[in-house]
């Protein structure tokens, strides 16, 4: 029998984009799909036919040397529906993922031909603290989370030791039932079992029957050097136990950092306001500054202004995946003293007078203002004499 042209098959033009390939492809799987068809060979057969079709259009290099040469260019010479797939189950295991996300466990409750998809445990979230000196170094922490892990009791199967589990009659097993309404065909989690297409008669006492027990767990957590606030840790196999017998999910430790009392971090750059008095940026100074690896002096050139900023390389945080560690940039303001001695405003006002700058005169004190009131009184008296 020969084959039909694959383009034919999936309904589409020669010229479509892979986007609506997918789609297309995506509509007659779900059309034909073996649970909506129980015991229809010919939909089956289609179902096999749009796959096969399906996995050459969406290669480029098949599909240049399927327009080229046709069947002959890539090796499809058997009859239709066959292609690379033996059976269903090579199709669902071929296309299960192919839209980001299985379009079996979107339509069909993540069950292909009735195979059941052993589900990954779900993951669980703890958080952790860390002083910014700690987020520089790295260091180990240890974290305290609930998850339930598998009855030890009954092995995770729900049911009381000496019992079994039974097949769940309403689904037979699959976890799905198909439900019509006129010409639509929908399959849903069956509702006897949950999904799970077994019936638990004689539950476990310890577990009550789900097959997982809650239990505290502690865990030591090696967190990186240079992490940063919301970044996450991942424990493998830490989280959740499976509910089928999978794969135990992950445990993310989520990073925050306290505020620092000296330091602000930008990324991997460290930033430090230094404030420097009036004649120390006129003149000059060198001052000790702190640094997360200890202290160290920094020269401050004469004339400096407020505002500017001194790199320092390699004193900043680490790139939590190089290593490499940013800078500390030192940004200096110039602090204008509130209050200031006789001493000191008698030598600003002589520097104003050198300046030619006109500043504010000096304002008299309360008893500098009352002598001159007596004083001036005294003059007054003396001239009417």
């Amino acid at each position: 029998m020969s084959k039909r042209d694959y383009y034919e098959v999936l309904g589409v033009e020669r010229d479509i984009s892979s986007k609506d390939l997918a789609r297309a492809y995506r509509k007659l799987a779900i059309k034909y799909h073996p649970d909506s068809n129980p015991d229809d060979e010919e939909a089956i057969a289609k179902f096999k036919e749009a796959a096969e079709a399906y996995e050459v259009l969406s290669n480029d290099e098949k599909r240049a040397r399927y327009d080229q040469f046709g069947h002959a260019g890539v090796g499809a010479g058997g009859p239709a529906g066959g292609g690379g797939f033996h059976d269903v189950g090579d199709i669902f295991e071929a296309f299960g993922d192919i839209f980001g996300g299985s379009i079996f466990e979107d339509f069909f409750g993540g069950r292909g031909g009735g195979r059941s998809r052993v589900r990954k445990g779900a993951d669980v979230r703890c958080d952790v603290t860390l002083d910014l000196e700690e987020a520089a170094t790295g260091v180990r922490k240890r974290v305290s989370l609930t998850r339930h892990d598998v009855c030890e009791t009954c092995d995770g199967t729900g049911a009381r030791p000496g019992s079994e589990p039974k097949v769940c009659a309403p689904c037979r097993g699959r976890g799905q039932v198909v439900q019509a309404t006129g010409i639509l065909r929908v399959q849903t989690t069956c509702p006897q079992c949950r999904g799970t297409g077994k019936i638990i008669t004689t539950p476990c006492v310890d577990c009550d029957g789900n097959g997982v027990v809650p239990r505290e767990v502690a865990l030591d957590v090696a967190i990186p050097a240079g992490v940063d606030d919301g970044m996450r840790v991942r424990l493998a196999n830490e989280g959740q136990a499976s509910p089928d017998g999978g794969p135990s999910g992950d445990a993310y430790c989520f990073i925050q950092i306290r505020p620092h009392s000296v330091f602000r971090r930008e990324g991997s750059d460290l930033v430090l306001q230094l404030p420097l008095t009036y004649s120390q940026a006129v003149l000059g100074t060198e001052i000790e500054i702190p640094t997360l690896s200890g202290r160290r002096m920094l020269e401050i050139p004469g004339g400096t202004q407020s505002g500017e900023v001194f790199q320092i390389r390699g004193e900043g945080m680490p790139d939590p995946r190089s290593g490499v560690k940013g800078d500390l940039l030192v940004q200096t303001f110039v602090e204008i003293p509130k209050k200031v001695s006789a001493a000191q405003e008698e030598i600003l006002r002589q520097l104003a007078e050198l300046e030619d700058e006109h500043v504010t005169p000096h304002r008299k004190s309360f008893f500098e203002r009352v002598v001159d009131y007596f004083t001036q009184d005294e003059a007054t008296d003396e001239a009417k004499r």
